[in-house]
């Protein structure tokens, strides 16, 4: 398969993921805030209940930054740099797995093949972080060795 499309196509699945999550947020925190709306107004300044589902409100808009943030972050990626070494938005294929450095979402299925989308704050990023194809490099006491950057 074309290294271009495959680039493409962990892109788009990364921002389907993460545009998912956002949306998932978003209405949990929609029905919290509903819920302490319906609960009527607060009784007295310390009525726990609705503090709660204030509370609860005010933790999934905390969330909910963090995810935009990570959208974000997506954003900035350019997919038509073809990469030599290993850094921010390439694809590293290397003889234990394949990975796309972009933020921390997990497998991620194209087609027969299976990637990683990790971030660069993970270690096996710190590991290959700037290495380039035919390089190998030690992770947690196993040799590996990178077969392709793109």
């Amino acid at each position: 398969m074309d290294k271009r499309l495959i680039k493409k196509q962990l892109y788009d699945k990364c921002i389907s993921i993460q545009l998912s999550r956002v949306k998932n947020i978003e209405n949990t925190m929609e029905e919290a805030q509903n819920s302490a709306n319906e609960y009527g107004p607060q009784s007295d300044l310390f009525d726990s209940h609705i503090m709660q589902l204030i509370g609860n409100r005010d933790m999934y808009a905390q969330q909910l930054e963090v995810e935009m943030n990570l959208l974000e972050t997506l954003n900035k990626l350019d997919i038509t740099i073809q990469h030599e070494s290993a850094a921010f938005g390439s694809v590293i294929v290397t003889d234990m797995q394949k990975v796309f450095v972009s933020i921390g979402l997990g497998k991620i299925q194209i087609e027969n093949d299976v990637y990683y989308a990790i971030s660069l704050q993970v270690p096996f990023y710190q590991a290959l972080k700037g290495l380039k194809k035919g390089d190998e490099f030690d992770f947690r006491g196993k040799k590996i060795k990178i077969l392709d950057v793109f």
